[in-house]
């Protein structure tokens, strides 16, 4: 019934295989990728017709995990896996990013890639493995694929470089790298680092390469066996085309590609399509995307050509060259910190807000419930490109560039035992035209500083591009937007002055090689200290102390016996103490107490609060209280928020009662002295407190 074909080998010290033919058989192309007991299926389809009014590749790639890999029942009201968490997205990108530039430009038929983890085993990170399953599945299929591509993670513990580490030996590493790639060249990076070098990032990427090839000959061998026929793709000749539209509009291009400011740039190329447009008014030789296709080939050629030969981009810049820079700290008068980016026609706007513990991010995820105390959120509104566009939900290309950023940041942060604050970054991109990340980058930086946060030192961040005909090159420095559509490369580098702390590439090509890595390497170093340069001249370091609007901490030791009391019944306690004092207050296992607010005041009243929850009462001391019940020997009186003692009625006046009634009421306040125990139980006297 099943023709299954499987391959495996020995790879980082466990068993790796991958198997088709047995599940998903009506995919065009379906694998079961395991490692350890970590599970992947991944399948590949495609429609069987182009859409000829498609102007683009529509390849779509979702990765899921199901939350019965790790044995578990989703959290929450609603019971099953819904929409994708920024885990599983960013994963998405991840896979999507190394596959993509191996379609051909021909090709495109609207296809899906599926990804799905089904078994987890908490050593075995799906993330690497996703990419590996999903060039499988597309290298079996029969599609135009021009893989396979593999992927490793590369981390650095003890100043050795160590392949797939788990995520329990991460937390130890000065690296958390993936890279991707086919046999020749690399295609994709990720990374967050703890300001390592430029030779050092070059070696890791160098590193994961060299280990990764024998999972694509793995997958060869697979696919030699199990693929299916290849799909054939037309390639049309539209030089002719081409020509046409270079001999109405190329003069007008060149003039466009030469004004430095954006709006009537854009402008100009608006006016050289229209004019295309109506040169093939009524002519059905051709499609209105293959016109459009190749005036944009016609716009490619002409900025290509002019920064390989003559040297000169877009805005007059020399290739190493960052555009002007302006940085303002203390624009928002009520934010903890905030700062305002200008970078030639990019800005943003990063806001720092502090908060406690119950602040935190919590997620869900095959690993469990955990927590983050810093955030970073990229917003890109559409007027920051001067389009109307849809305002909505937050997309994959805002959650991948704000974790960029979260990465090139973090490693900069205090730890949590100095700095005990949870940390929100939130960056609103004003103006784009290349760049917006590492604009955030910078942004979050001096907020950060402004907000009074401890980070080790400024951190800048710079997008490289890359222009390549043949094995002629030439690296960009801070990339328009321009530069970055018509380009082959974007290949983004943030760190401080001493070290590298995120790096993230994107090729559009086949790959590139490793000389053209450490050149861009170099080159972005130059470029981030003179951001830096710029950065310090609105904030060198951060500010010694917090803005007035932040809430201040003070901590309090309490007997791990009384977290109870001070939580009190369902929380009561802790709430009642929240809403009289207006403070917020925290309690970890260890009895350790925060208690956070804007003012000593607010501070000063909650501790009160949580002392008298706690104090132990002592013979001969004076308390306030309140009685809380009438009998016939006497009167019980609350006192120390939790404590209640008997007031005899021979203690409640210096003369004789006759009735308690007579001397007390229910919800009378009055104040007690301690006179002694009875089994545990305290003896109060209103007379002896009068007398003190």
């Amino acid at each position: 019934m099943f023709n299954i074909v499987k391959k495996e080998i020995d790879w980082a010290g466990k068993k790796l295989s991958i198997e088709t033919g047995k599940i998903a058989r009506q995919a065009d192309g379906a694998v079961i990728l395991r490692w350890g007991d970590t599970v992947i299926i991944s399948t590949a389809v495609a429609s069987k017709k182009a859409n000829p009014d498609t102007d683009f590749f529509p390849l779509t790639v979702n990765y899921q995990e199901k939350f019965y890999a790790a044995g578990k029942i989703p959290g929450g009201y609603f019971k099953r896996e819904a929409r994708p968490t920024e885990s599983e997205t960013l994963i998405s990108r991840l896979i999507d990013r190394p596959i993509r530039p191996l379609f051909p430009d021909q090709f495109r038929n609207e296809t899906q890639v599926l990804t799905t983890v089904i078994s987890y085993d908490k050593e075995c990170d799906p993330d690497v493995l996703a990419v590996i399953a999903s060039s499988a599945a597309l290298s079996i299929s029969g599609l135009p694929f021009q893989g396979p591509v593999a992927a490793s993670k590369v981390g650095l513990i003890e100043d050795q470089f160590v392949l797939n580490p788990s995520k329990e030996n991460v937390k130890n590493s000065k690296l958390e790298l993936v890279v991707a790639g086919t046999k020749e060249a690399v295609l994709m990076v990720e990374s967050e680092a703890s300001g390592l070098t430029e030779a050092q990032m070059l070696d890791a990427v160098k590193f994961g390469h060299e280990n990764f090839l024998p999972v694509i000959k793995l997958i060869e061998d697979l696919a030699n066996e199990a693929s299916k026929p290849k799909w054939e793709v037309e390639e049309k000749d539209y030089s002719e085309l081409k020509s046409k539209i270079s001999a109405e509009v190329k003069d007008l291009l060149v003039k466009a590609f030469s004004e430095k400011e954006k709006k009537q740039r854009s402008s100009m190329i608006g006016e050289a399509s229209e004019k295309v447009e109506k040169l093939f008014e009524g002519d059905e030789t051709y499609t209105k995307v293959e016109i459009k296709d190749q005036l944009k080939s016609l716009e490619k050629d002409i900025v290509r050509t002019k920064i390989l030969k003559e040297k000169s981009r877009i805005d007059g810049r020399k290739l190493d060259q960052v555009r002007a820079i302006l940085c303002e700290v203390g624009i928002i008068p009520r934010a903890h910190g905030s700062s305002l980016f200008t970078r030639g026609e990019t800005q943003a706007i990063v806001a720092t807000t502090l908060g406690t513990s119950d602040d935190e991010q919590r997620f869900e995820s095959l690993d469990g419930m955990q927590k983050s105390r810093f955030m970073l959120h990229y917003n890109f509104p559409p007027f920051s490109v001067g389009e109307v566009g849809r305002v909505g939900g937050t997309g994959r290309r805002e959650i991948g560039h704000g974790k960029l950023a979260w990465r090139a940041i973090n490693a900069a942060l205090p730890k949590h035992e100095d700095f005990p604050y949870t940390i929100r970054i939130v960056s609103d991109i004003t103006e784009s035209n290349g760049s917006s990340s590492m604009a955030t980058v910078c942004g979050s930086s001096m907020a950060l500083m402004h907000a009074g946060v401890p980070i080790a030192k400024p951190i800048a961040g710079i997008a490289m591009g890359l222009i390549k005909e043949g094995k002629e090159f030439s690296v960009l420095s801070d990339i328009l937007g321009d530069e970055d559509h018509l380009g082959d490369m974007d290949f983004k580098v943030a760190g401080s002055a001493d070290g590298i702390t995120s790096l993230q590439m994107d090729i559009k090509i086949n790959g590139i090689t490793f000389e053209i890595m450490e050149k861009a390497l170099e080159q972005a170093k130059k470029g981030r200290l003179d951001i830096l340069k710029e950065m310090a001249k609105a904030i060198k370091e951060s500010n010694k102390e917090l803005s007035q609007y932040t809430p201040r901490m003070e901590k309090i030791q309490v007997d791990k016996k009384d977290i109870a009391t001070v939580i009190g019944k369902g929380g009561a306690n802790i709430r009642e103490i929240v809403e009289v004092s207006g403070a917020k207050v925290d309690i970890n296992d260890n009895g350790e107490v925060t208690v956070s607010a804007a003012d000593q005041e607010t501070r000063d009243k909650a501790i009160q609060m949580i002392n008298s929850l706690i104090e132990k009462p002592e013979v001969g001391k004076i308390y306030s209280g309140k009685v809380v019940k009438i009998m016939d020997f006497g009167a019980f009186v609350n006192f120390l928020g939790k404590q209640d003692g008997l007031v005899h009625i021979s203690q409640l006046a210096a003369k004789r009662v006759e009735k308690v009634s007579d001397v007390v009421k229910e919800g009378d306040e009055v104040n007690v002295k301690v006179i002694g125990f009875d089994r545990g139980k305290v003896k109060l006297s209103i007379k002896e407190a009068l007398n003190s």
